[in-house]
C-alpha cells in the first residue's frame, strides 16, 4: 500500500496564477559549455550500470565449418547431430540456421529433420544471433551538443535506445558511438554511464577515456551531477514538493517499476515544481519541471503516477491504477502523442579532467512543443526557436 505520508509538498499558491512558463534557462549556450553556480546535483539513472573496470563482450567470430557423418551420425536427425558437434551452440539456434540455409548438406540446403547417411558433408556457415552484435559499430546518427577529449555530450531524441538489451540488439546509442569513435571499444559499455528510456528525449553525457569514467561514475554516485527534466502531467500537482517513496520492480507485472515498502524498494526521491496549468475540457494538464536526488528506473514515470498524476502519454504508466488512489480525470488530446512526455532539458557536471562546473541546455523536441502550443501552455516562442 501507497503511503500518502511519502508525499511531500511545500505547499504553495495555485500554479494556476503562476506566470507563462520561461524558456530562457532553455534557450542558448546549446553547443558551448557554461558555468553554473546551481547547487541542485542528481544521481541520474545509473542502476545496472557497470563499473569501470568490467569488459564488454563483442561478437565471436563465427567462421564456417565442415563435418562428415560416421557411423554414429548415421540415421540421425541432421540438427542433433549438429548440437553434438558444436555444444556451444544452442539445438532452436541450430535450427534456425538450417531454415535460413546457413547448413548445407551435400551442397544442398536442408531441413532440419533431414535424416543423415553414412559420408555425408555438412556445411555449416554459422550465424551470430542479434545479441551477439550488440557490441558492433553502428552508423546511428548522434545529435552531438558538446566533445572534447574527454566527454561526448549528446540530445538523444525520443525512439533511440541507449543500450543494448533484448528486443533492441541493434541501432542504440551505444553502437553509435563505436561507430563514431572505434576507440570506445576499449571502455566499459563504450562509455556510457547513465541511461534514457527509449521514449524519453534529452541530454545525456558519455565518457570517451576510462579516467572520465570513472570520474563521471563518482560524481553519480556522490549526487554531484544534476539533471533537470520537464515533463507534462495529467492534473495540477501543488506548485513545489517532494515525492518520497522508495521504488522496486513491481511484483504483478515484471516488465513495470512501482512503489514498493518493502526491503526490495530502493530509496528514491523526486523534487518538483510546477511552472504551469492549463485546462483541457474537464481536465487538467501541468508542466513540471523535476530533479532528481536518486536515480531509479523510471522515477519520474513511477512517482507521477502513484501520485496520482500520470505524465502525459506514458503507454506503461499512465492508465495504472495504484490501489487506494483515485486517478485524474483525461480528455482526448489535441494532437496524438502516444510516448511519455518527459525531456532532460538541463545536464550539469564538473569535467573529469580540469575540474570545471559545466552545463548545458536543450529545448524539448518538436513534438512535444507541438502539444505544448496546442495545449495552450503560454511560452516564448524566440527562447524556444533558439534551440530549435
Amino acid at each position: 500500500m501507497v503511503k500518502i505520508s511519502a508525499f511531500h509538498y511545500i505547499r504553495t499558491p495555485s500554479a494556476k496564477s503562476r506566470p507563462a512558463a520561461d524558456f530562457s534557462d532553455v534557450a542558448g549556450g546549446i553547443g558551448q559549455p557554461a558555468s553554473s553556480d546551481d547547487t541542485d546535483f542528481d544521481e541520474n539513472e545509473f542502476d545496472g550500470l557497470a563499473m569501470p573496470g568490467t569488459t564488454t563482450t563483442g561478437h565471436g567470430e563465427f567462421a564456417p565449418v565442415v563435418f562428415e557423418a560416421g557411423t554414429a551420425q548415421h540415421g540421425q536427425r541432421l540438427d542433433k547431430s549438429l548440437a553434438a558437434w558444436m555444444p556451444a551452440f544452442s539445438r532452436s539456434r541450430i535450427q534456425q540456421w538450417i531454415e535460413h540455409g546457413a547448413v548445407q548438406v551435400n551442397g544442398k540446403p536442408s531441413k532440419t529433420k533431414a535424416t543423415l547417411m553414412l559420408g555425408d558433408r555438412i556445411d555449416v556457415a554459422p550465424e551470430p544471433a542479434p545479441e551477439d552484435l550488440a557490441f558492433a559499430p553502428a552508423d546511428v546518427p548522434l545529435d552531438v551538443v558538446y566533445e572534447d577529449d574527454s566527454l561526448l555530450v549528446i540530445n538523444k531524441p525520443a525512439g533511440l535506445v541507449v543500450h543494448p538489451a533484448a528486443g533492441n540488439w541493434s541501432g542504440t546509442v551505444l553502437n553509435g558511438v563505436l561507430y563514431r569513435d572505434p576507440q570506445a571499444s576499449r571502455l566499459p559499455r563504450a562509455g556510457i554511464v547513465h541511461r534514457l528510456d527509449k521514449e524519453t528525449s534529452g541530454l545525456m553525457v558519455i565518457a570517451r577515456t576510462l579516467t572520465a569514467q570513472t570520474d563521471l561514475v563518482r560524481q553519480l554516485q556522490a549526487r554531484t551531477v544534476k539533471r533537470t527534466y520537464l515533463a507534462l502531467v495529467w492534473g495540477e500537482p501543488p506548485e513545489s514538493g517532494t515525492i518520497d517513496a522508495p521504488i522496486g520492480r513491481d511484483p504483478r507485472e515484471r516488465t513495470r517499476m512501482a512503489i514498493i515498502e518493502s526491503a526490495s524498494g530502493k530509496p528514491a526521491c523526486t523534487h518538483f515544481e510546477t511552472l504551469q496549468t492549463v485546462d483541457l475540457g474537464r481536465s487538467t494538464i501541468s508542466l513540471v519541471r523535476c530533479q532528481l536526488e536518486t536515480g531509479r528506473t523510471h522515477q519520474i514515470r513511477v512517482h507521477f503516477q502513484a501520485f496520482g498524476y500520470p505524465l502525459v502519454g506514458d503507454p506503461v504508466y499512465a492508465r495504472a491504477v495504484t490501489r487506494g488512489r483515485a486517478q485524474v480525470m483525461r480528455a482526448p488530446l489535441p494532437l496524438p502523442f502516444e510516448r511519455q512526455a518527459l525531456h532532460a532539458f538541463r545536464l550539469g557536471l564538473r569535467h573529469p579532467v580540469d575540474g570545471r562546473t559545466l552545463e548545458w541546455r536543450a529545448a524539448p523536441p518538436a513534438d512535444m512543443l507541438a502539444l505544448m502550443d496546442a495545449l495552450g501552455f503560454e511560452t516564448d516562442a524566440d527562447d524556444r526557436n533558439a534551440d530549435d
